[in-house]
């Protein structure tokens, strides 16, 4: 990563409060360190990664992404990379396993914007993942809603399959952020296969986030989501797609989360 390029990225991000990068509370779930951060935390622990001049990797676990990723944990034991939780699937096995649950639910759909909307100037997107039509839209809604400038974007279906210098690409970009939306694990080998020759210094990995931006597909009502029943509300309306996630997974789920307590 050049100086240059850090310099530019330091200039145009700035964290909504003043804040320190020390240790929070982390509650390792079927040995993946998912630290206990609110929105404003976790906003502040990136503003310390780009203060030190460091990429810092964003994982959301939920359910899935525990069950999914499993033969990725050897990877993910460096200081780059940065677990939040995502649901409460993530909140109830905390209270379980350690006695306490996490600080805030650090959902991708939510916290994303909230800390794009705390950077005084725009920053560089570049978008990896979803199908064509939806990545369009998706893009329009990150320049328009969120202000932030889209500098590329890769849909993750011909697109990713014919583009064998996707990586220069994006160097190219001189893109501040990379988002990939390819489900997990795909999206997390991805950034962990090519973290270390991009570089823009925050790459995440944001599931079906794109789908939410196009209005694909539908967010929970605000109720619903405040009883934490969005899980419910999203396998109504795609129980083919996700009824295995929501049953058999969630088995799964909680027998890595005992056996590794």
């Amino acid at each position: 990563m050049s100086h240059k390029h850090r310099q530019a990225y330091a200039a145009g991000f700035e964290s909504v409060q003043a804040g320190t990068s020390s240790p929070r509370p982390t509650r390792h779930m079927a040995h993946f360190p998912v630290r206990s951060y609110t929105s404003t935390e976790l906003v502040s622990h990136l503003h310390a990664h780009r203060e030190r001049a460091s990429q810092v990797i964003l994982f959301f676990a939920n359910t899935n992404f525990v069950v999914q990723c499993q033969g990725l944990q050897h990877l993910m034991a460096c200081e780059a990379i940065t677990i939040v939780n995502d649901g409460i699937g993530l909140e109830m096995a905390a209270r379980w396993l350690h006695g306490a649950g996490f600080s805030d639910n650090l959902n991708g759909t939510d916290f994303l914007p909230f800390f794009f909307r705390q950077t005084p100037q725009p920053l560089k997107i570049f978008m990896l993942g979803g199908q064509p039509h939806v990545l369009s839209k998706a893009a329009d809604y990150v320049t328009q809603q969120l202000g932030q400038q889209v500098v590329g974007s890769c849909d993750g279906y011909e697109g990713i399959r014919n583009s064998p210098d996707l990586i220069d690409t994006i160097n190219r970009s001189q893109a501040d952020v990379v988002l990939v939306a390819l489900g997990n694990p795909v999206q997390e080998k991805w950034i962990l296969e090519h973290r270390q020759n991009l570089h823009a210094c925050m790459l995440a990995g944001v599931g079906a986030l794109f789908d939410f931006w196009a209005g694909n597909k539908p967010r929970a009502p605000r109720l619903i989501q405040k009883l934490r029943l969005e899980w419910c509300y999203r396998l109504c309306l795609e129980p083919r797609r996700l009824m295995r996630r929501y049953t058999i997974d969630i088995v799964t789920f909680i027998q890595y989360c005992h056996r590794n307590r």
